[in-house]
């Protein structure tokens, strides 16, 4: 039996997304009519099944905007419920909010995101555009960030577990594109561009109050991030470990990095406590650096370099042919230095290679996890 369709907008059932989500049972779907609408709307406990999803989707051919507000929509302990094809932007505060609701125990579950945009955020502090706290079981596609917040990521994950960003645009951001931390674990990220992603694209871990960590007793920032043929345009350091372990960084395109290729740090501290930053790798990537690189590695105190694995990976410095490599904490085995990858067309953003490419055929396989 199919659920039912609420319609909101000028002249339709509902004049406003609560006056339809207050009607909403497991399998409805809730139409959003053309239009501009104010943001600022809490929705708490919106619910669906493992068979009845609950679906918020524009009216088809549609363009629906939710503007302003602290944030466009606050969620709370939602399940089941799949956002597609909304535009959100020039909120003051988080573009929109996702969280668990300080229950700790009983997560928002089964979220979809897909083919959204989050925009021109009207903030310059630690503001996100997409602010997910205690959420688990989530997919992020098809969905463009752009103009997030000086110091904020498009995408902020606490605690979050058991998720996928993937087929996503990312550009002009401030600190991040994306940052996984608070015990986050077991996240895909693959497939997606950033450029001009932020002083940090990918934070893999970070810096999360002791209270927020989701589960409480984490002992790592992140755990099992998995960072998979992403092209990265830019960006003080296109990847920074921080805080986390058995993280893998492979297949990705690094394109003309501002200040490092690489970081390895550890900024929440307690040896008692937490694991040291360590036991990652970075594997089968191509870095297409010059000279504004001042430090491949930048690795930072408490953390265990020692424990990476470097291999496979290509690296071009376009300036300099002379130019020996990186200086790595270990080896990079079966890396290949000094050789142009060939990139068809990199500055109308084609970063396919080449058939005379160096890298071309060269690269691990990875086990039918992409």
């Amino acid at each position: 039996m199919f659920g039912k369709t609420h319609h909101v907008g000028a002249g339709q059932t509902y004049t406003s997304l609560a006056q339809a989500v207050a009607v909403t049972l497991p399998g409805d779907t809730i139409m959003v009519h053309e239009g501009k609408y104010a943001g600022g709307i809490s929705i708490a406990r919106l619910q669906g099944t493992n068979l009845k999803w609950i679906y918020i989707t524009p009216a088809p051919n549609a363009t629906v905007i939710y503007a302003g507000g602290i944030a466009a929509w606050h969620m709370t302990d939602a399940a089941y419920v799949q956002v597609k094809g909304f535009i959100f932007e020039q909120q003051t505060g988080n573009g929109f909010n996702m969280d668990d609701g300080g229950t700790y125990d009983t997560p928002s579950h089964h979220i979809i995101f897909d083919a959204c945009t989050f925009r021109n955020i009207k903030a310059k502090g630690n503001n996100d555009l997409l602010k997910l706290s205690g959420v688990d079981f989530f997919e992020i596609k098809n969905c463009v960030f752009l103009n997030g917040a000086t110091g904020g990521s498009a995408i902020d994950m606490v605690g979050c577990h058991e998720g996928s960003i993937t087929n996503n645009r990312f550009e002009n951001q401030g600190s991040n594109s994306i940052q996984a931390k608070g015990g986050a674990k077991n996240i895909r990220i693959a497939f997606n561009v950033f450029k001009n992603g932020g002083q940090r694209t990918l934070n893999l871990g970070g810096s999360t109050n002791l209270k927020m960590f989701r589960p409480l007793d984490a002992r790592y920032e992140a755990a099992q991030l998995t960072v998979y043929s992403n092209i990265i345009i830019g960006s003080d350091a296109p990847i920074a470990y921080v805080g986390c372990v058995h993280t893998e960084v492979m297949n990705n395109t690094i394109y003309l990095p501002q200040k490092w290729v690489i970081r390895i740090l550890q900024e929440t501290v307690d040896t008692s406590r937490f694991y040291p930053c360590g036991n990652n790798s970075f594997k089968n990537n191509i870095i297409y650096r010059n000279n504004r690189v001042s430090t491949d590695c930048n690795t930072g105190a408490n953390t265990t370099p020692q424990s990476f694995n470097f291999s496979g990976n290509v690296w071009y410095h376009a300036q300099n042919p002379a130019w020996t490599g990186p200086v790595l904490p270990v080896k990079d085995i079966n890396s290949i230095i000094g050789k142009d990858p060939l990139f068809n067309n990199a500055a109308s953003g084609d970063f396919t290679l080449q058939a005379a490419s160096p890298a071309a055929g060269k690269g691990y396989q990875n086990n039918g996890k992409l």
